[in-house]
């Protein structure tokens, strides 16, 4: 039996009251500080748990070890799409004060695309069984490709160009506008150009996060919703990561490692069951032991450059 259809509109109303609530709160917010980032990582997380202890309520233990799975998996992934984030920020040389006003618009176009991915791929996988070992081919690459990062190259965004050969593109920032009127024409903005390299970005990161979350659960609903609530934190957690990216470094070989597992995952479940709970330990064991070695290889240099 599915997920009843006033269960989806209840979800829906909440995230859009909750992305109201977020406009609202941070519309006069210039250049939020650390401590405003975390506290609003706090909430977010907070709202995110809660509602995982209430579909667990509603539908029983197994969902909600399948939502909080999801949740942590994309939680863990859009770290490094803060990443990105700030290499295409500094690329751009987007203000700081304009980047929540692009990060908030990033979301709202990434649960939109988001919902249409998972819609997609859960579509495919009740028609054709095989999709599971895509998935799982999929996952297989994007993590060793994790392995070997590459720079990001913003002239290289083919959504970037197209804007750009679209509409002409002013030559500074014109505020916190996404489209000027001047001389006659309607001219496109660093700033609208900043926003669509952050959303042809979340592209490629969903081609790989959403298959991840597949892994740890084929039902369509605690995959939107455990997608949905991480990515709505997503702003609060750039202005946390962003300010300390250079200490996790080896975060990313952790992603990397629960990429390939999921991915094998798909490919041995003819075969081999893997229970959610397994899924969950693997998922919070790998980050907890990544960012407590990136955190002590941080502070052994920081150490080091104090005593040089």
């Amino acid at each position: 039996m599915g997920t009843p259809l006033w269960a989806w509109l209840a979800v829906v109303g909440l995230l859009l009251a909750l992305l109201a609530v977020d406009l609202v709160a941070n519309r006069n917010v210039g250049e939020p500080s650390t401590a405003r980032a975390l506290i609003a990582s706090g909430g977010w997380i907070a709202v995110s748990v809660a509602f995982g202890i209430a579909l667990g309520v509603a539908q029983g233990s197994v969902i909600a070890q399948q939502y909080f799975a999801g949740y942590v998996l994309e939680k863990a992934l859009s770290v490094d799409n803060v990443f990105v984030f700030v290499v295409l920020f500094g690329a751009l040389a987007v203000p700081l004060r304009y980047q929540h006003r692009v990060l908030y618009y990033g979301v709202v176009g990434a649960l939109a695309l988001r919902a249409g991915f998972i819609a997609a791929g859960a579509a495919l996988l009740d028609q054709f069984s095989w999709v599971l070992y895509v998935f799982g081919g999929v996952l297989l690459v994007a993590g060793l490709r994790m392995l070997r990062p590459g720079k990001v190259n913003p002239d290289r965004n083919l959504a970037m160009r197209a804007v750009r050969r679209v509409l002409p593109v002013t030559d500074s920032f014109r505020g916190d506008r996404f489209v000027v009127k001047e001389h006659g024409r309607v001219w496109a903005t660093p700033l609208l150009v900043a926003l669509v390299a952050i959303e042809s970005t979340d592209v490629v990161f969903a081609t790989d996060s959403i298959p991840a979350v597949f892994g740890v659960t084929q039902d369509p609903f605690v995959v939107f919703t455990s997608n949905a609530f991480a990515v709505l934190g997503l702003r609060s957690l750039y202005f946390v990561f962003a300010r300390a990216a250079d200490r996790f470094e080896y975060l990313r070989y952790g992603l990397a490692l629960l990429l390939v597992f999921i991915g094998l995952k798909f490919l041995v479940a003819p075969v081999v069951h893997v229970s959610v709970a397994v899924s969950l330990g693997v998922i919070v064991g790998v980050l907890g032991v990544t960012i407590l070695a990136s955190l002590w290889r941080s502070g052994r240099q920081s150490q080091q450059r104090e005593l040089s």
